[in-house]
């Protein structure tokens, strides 16, 4: 027999819906950044027509599909969940979340799938401007599919523009629940994020075919523009990454607390480096700290005052929170370092030396990594609630018994497992026969 502790249903449910989410996330995370990128090498095809952006679209366009299709099927699974698992959450505010999830569906479906079909194999079948067009569809389609979900879960973070009646959250201004007080910033930070792990899978895959061999200028091009796209955008993440962390610490302010491991309000709060944060003792064990940092960063003012986590009456568990964000940071600043350090080398000798090439392919998912974190800081860092100050977890959770849960969520994971090594397998086999291919047209 388990424990009771482990067949807890809401513990569950909020376990199958994280690996649900975890493993749904990282193929739109993909695929949202690489239609555009994709227009951009159509785009340098018909100003140059060099053949070599053509190569690389040809080559990319396929993962494209692989990752959409990934992104779709685990979508649907998830929206299951809310009838099964979480049937409070459209109880109580359905008529906000559900016009919501219907735009992104219609957005994903009837944009990204109608036109997907003619950029994968309508090349020579419509106009050179036909094509163009549809891949503009699909990238724009991707981008409203994006700005659709992270609409419902800013508002869920920072909700707005409603009024609850008999307990139900009813509309009273789309545009106050649309344009939430977090929207732009989580919208900002989590576009930037996409475009940095499709960056870094470019370069690591591109890199991955160098060291392999293919070096032809389809390979070089595309690596090129994966390290000068990652060297582009880290610094902006950085900064609209200050900004979301001074409007969650308005809107949110024992999500800071616990991202921070601030137990007592401080007036010139240290940046914790490295901590253990002790619930039972309200403190944190073997800190190390940066004098007045974090008030420096988070309040610009190296006095500034930080709420701790014992002004609030509830509070999200500390060490999942804290060390979430710091493996985002740490995989950022990694970002960094990779992106500048082979844009510096590559501009000096105009191609990746080996060491290079392999500091590339070790980065190749590093923008999952950050993204998984970063997702995790948000939904965790809402803690105890569902709906921020409306609508909490465990009153939302169904009546479905945990051994029932539990079932579904080892077959939820066994697939998950299966499915990601399958498309990594998948994407360096596409990379190891584009290589094939050419050998053989030489």
């Amino acid at each position: 027999m388990l424990p009771d502790a482990l067949l807890d249903p809401v513990i569950l449910a909020r376990i199958q819906f994280a690996a649900n989410i975890t493993f749904h996330i990282l193929f739109p995370t993909i695929s949202i950044a690489m239609g555009w990128v994709l227009l951009f090498f159509k785009l340098r095809f018909n100003s140059t027509g060099d053949a070599k952006w053509m190569e690389a679209y040809g080559f990319w366009v396929k993962i494209f599909a692989l990752t959409f299709a990934l992104g779709v099927v685990s979508g649907i699974t998830m929206s299951f969940q809310f009838g099964t698992n979480w049937p409070g959450f459209m109880n109580t505010v359905g008529n906000i979340a559900g016009p919501l999830l219907a735009y992104e569906v219609l957005t994903a479906f009837f944009l990204e799938a109608t036109f997907l079909g003619i950029m994968l194999f309508g090349q020579k079948k419509v106009s050179n401007r036909m094509h163009t067009l549809a891949t503009v569809l699909v990238a724009g389609g991707t981008t409203l599919s994006a700005f659709w979900i992270i609409v419902l879960n800013s508002w869920m973070q920072t909700p707005t523009g409603f009024e609850m009646i008999n307990g139900q959250a009813h509309v009273t201004s789309w545009f106050e629940v649309v344009f939430n007080p977090s929207m732009p910033y989580r919208l900002t930070h989590m576009l930037i994020a996409s475009g940095l792990t499709v960056a870094f899978l470019i370069a690591g895959v591109s890199a991955y075919r160098w060291l392999k061999g293919q070096r032809i200028p389809s390979v070089l091009s595309a690596l090129k523009t994966g390290v000068v796209l990652a060297a582009a955008l880290i610094p902006l993440q950085i900064f609209v990454g200050d900004m979301h962390g001074l409007n969650t610490l308005k809107h949110q302010p024992a999500k800071i607390a616990a991202v921070e491991g601030i137990w007592h309000t401080e007036h010139g709060a240290p940046l914790m480096l490295f901590a253990l944060p002790n619930e039972e003792t309200r403190s944190n064990d073997y800190a190390i700290g940066i004098p007045k940092v974090a008030s420096l960063i988070l309040t610009h003012d190296i006095n500034g005052e930080i709420k701790g986590l014992n002004e609030f009456a509830e509070h999200p568990p500390v060490a999942k929170v804290f060390w979430a964000f710091r493996i985002m940071a740490g995989v950022g600043m990694l970002m960094l370092l990779a992106s500048w350090l082979a844009v510096w080398q590559i501009r000096r000798q105009g191609e990746p030396t080996p060491l290079v090439s392999k500091l590339l392919i070790a980065m190749t998912f590093s923008g999952w990594v950050a993204t998984v974190a970063g997702w995790y800081v948000t939904e965790i860092g809402r803690q105890p609630w569902l709906v921020q100050g409306v609508l909490k977890t465990a009153d939302a959770a169904s009546h479905v018994p945990g051994g029932m849960i539990l079932s579904t969520l080892i077959m939820y994971l066994a697939l998950y497992v299966f499915l990601l090594i399958s498309y990594i397998s998948v994407v360096f086999y596409l990379a190891k026969k584009a290589g094939a291919a050419e050998q053989e047209n030489q």
